[in-house]
Formats: structure tokens, C-alpha cells, sequence
């Protein structure tokens, strides 16, 4: 008896030598990695010029919008909760956005006559007289028809584009040398996001089905482009899509690069405005392969948040 416990005894210390390394995620150190704000984009920067304004001023405006409107606080309280997320996570996003890429509106209610303007609307996804919908039907896509999921499926197809189409001839036919969200699912003009969370609306197509199963909203098709316009400036569904977006950023971080950035506001704010968590997980992965820890870091718009982490928390 005696021997079989001390053969057990070994085993599990053998066991729990092994499983940490395995199973070991590094906690992001929270605050910004760049002691001064990296640059801005030139673009951010002619927008606020052309608006007559300033970063400074947009951020206020934002944040004041977030002080004055406590139901908007509590409906963004409620939406981290049900996607297992801290709401600054989305108060940094909101904050982000409508102080680099656009004004924010003095109230909610603006948002909801914003997305009322545009439900009914007769436009649809595609490029060159092509719906996206046919497109993907191309036998250089067959490969995605496997996946499991929405974030899965478009997320290859995206692939596809970028490795097969993008600023290339195919069959007689020259494509742009641009991003696929911004030749096939922007209708209106390039570089649009809309409403309260400033989705894109392929990005709302990837995150349908965990919108779905957690908020229970109809899931989004790319034959019915009026309904993922109307989701995504919606403020209630946006809010859905912007904390699913932030929980799959961190879900990606944790599984793929071993990095636990649940508690960086800024990085989480940097990936919501970058995008493609997975692609930088990877890469992050690959940077710390070799056993020198290289920490992922924020972006001019994730530095503004845990800057003004304080304040922001504040709102709460």
C-alpha cells in the first residue's frame, strides 16, 4: 500500500511538472508597453481636420456621452456580462473609435434614427456586378465550405481573397488590390463602419453564429445586406457584436499565443481597431517560439484607453 502511494505520490508530481507548461498562459502586465502615444494615421488625422476639431475635443465629447447616458452604461454592463468580459473592454472600444475614426452623437437615440434610415434600404454585397454570394462559389473557395463555423468559414474565404484575387488578373478579370470587406462589403464607399460599435460589416458575418447563440439575435446573411447593416448600427445588437469581437480576440490571444490580455483594456482596444486576432496570435506565437517573451503591444488608439484607464473605469 504503502508503495502504491508513493508511485501515485510521483506520478502526480510528474503530471502537474508537465501540465502548467502546457497548459500556461502568461498574463498580459497591465498599462502600455510605449511610454509616449505611437503615431497616428495620417487618415484619422484629415478627418478630425476636416471636422474642425480635435482629438481631444472628440474624446471629450465621447466620454461625456458615456457620463450623461447611464442606460446606455448599464445595456453595455449587461452585454460584457452575457459574453464573459469586463465592460471597459467596451467602454475602451466606444471610446476608441469615436475619438480617432468619428464623432460621436450627443445621444443614443441618434444611433437608433441613424440605423431606422437605413432599414428596408435595397443594396446588396458585391463587386463588379458580381454578388458576393456567387463569388465565393469559386472553385478557389472550395476548400472553406468545411468549416464549422461563421468566424471559421469567413475568415478563410478572406484568406482566399488575399492569396488568390487580390490585385490579381483571375480568368480575364483584374480584381483591386484591396482588403475583401472593403471591395465586396462596403456598397456605399470604402473604409466604412458603422454605428454605436463601428463594425464592419464582414466582421459582423464572422461573429453571427456567437451572436446568435449568446444574445439570441437572427443570424446574418450575406444575401440580405440591409439586415447586417441594420444589426450593426442597431445600438442594441452592435453592442453584441462589439463584445462578441472582444471575446474572440481574447479566446484567440489565450489559445493560440498563450497570452491572457483580459486585463489590458488597450490591447484589447488595439486589436478591436486592427482586426485579424488570429493572424497576430500566430505571429505572436511564432515571435515567442524561440522562449524570450516579446509581449503583444497597443496601437496609437489602445494607448489613448490605458491612458485614460482611470477615467474611463470611472464611467462605470
Amino acid at each position: 500500500m504503502r508503495l502504491t502511494a508513493c508511485l501515485l505520490l510521483i506520478a502526480t508530481l510528474c503530471l502537474s511538472a508537465v501540465q502548467p507548461a502546457a497548459a500556461e498562459n502568461r498574463v498580459v502586465p497591465e498599462g502600455n508597453r510605449h511610454v509616449e502615444q505611437p503615431r497616428v494615421p495620417g487618415a484619422s488625422l484629415r478627418r478630425t481636420k476636416a471636422g474642425r476639431t480635435s482629438f481631444d475635443a472628440k474624446y471629450e465629447k465621447v466620454r461625456e456621452l458615456l457620463a450623461n447616458d447611464r442606460k446606455l452604461v448599464a445595456k453595455i454592463r449587461s452585454t460584457a456580462a452575457a459574453y464573459g468580459i469586463a465592460p471597459i473592454h467596451m467602454i475602451g472600444a466606444i471610446v476608441g473609435e469615436h475619438t480617432y475614426n468619428v464623432d460621436a452623437y450627443d445621444r443614443l437615440q441618434a444611433y437608433y434614427v441613424k440605423a431606422a434610415a437605413y432599414a428596408g434600404n435595397s443594396f446588396h454585397f458585391g463587386y463588379d456586378g458580381e454578388s458576393v454570394d456567387e463569388f465565393v462559389k469559386r472553385p478557389q473557395f472550395a476548400d472553406c465550405t468545411g468549416e464549422n463555423s461563421s468566424y471559421a468559414l469567413w475568415s478563410c474565404r478572406e484568406r482566399v481573397w488575399e492569396r488568390e484575387f487580390r490585385g490579381r488578373t483571375v480568368g480575364g478579370q483584374t480584381f483591386p488590390n484591396n482588403r475583401f470587406s472593403a471591395v465586396f462589403f462596403q456598397p456605399f464607399f470604402a473604409g466604412q463602419t458603422f454605428g454605436l460599435g463601428q463594425i464592419n460589416p464582414l466582421t459582423a458575418l464572422m461573429l453571427t453564429d456567437m451572436v446568435s447563440r449568446v444574445s439570441g439575435y437572427d443570424r446574418l446573411d450575406e444575401n440580405n445586406a440591409g439586415a447586417v447593416y441594420e444589426a450593426i448600427m442597431d445600438p442594441d445588437v452592435s453592442l453584441a457584436y462589439m463584445a462578441a469581437s472582444i471575446r474572440h480576440a481574447i479566446d484567440a490571444y489565450r489559445s493560440i499565443a498563450g497570452m491572457d490580455i483580459s486585463h489590458n483594456p488597450g490591447l484589447t482596444a488595439t486589436l478591436y481597431n486592427v482586426g485579424s486576432p488570429d493572424e497576430r496570435a500566430t505571429a505572436l506565437a511564432a515571435k515567442n517560439a524561440g522562449g524570450e517573451v516579446h509581449w503583444p503591444e497597443e496601437n496609437y488608439y489602445g494607448w489613448l484607453v490605458n491612458d485614460k484607464l482611470a477615467e474611463l473605469e470611472a464611467l462605470l
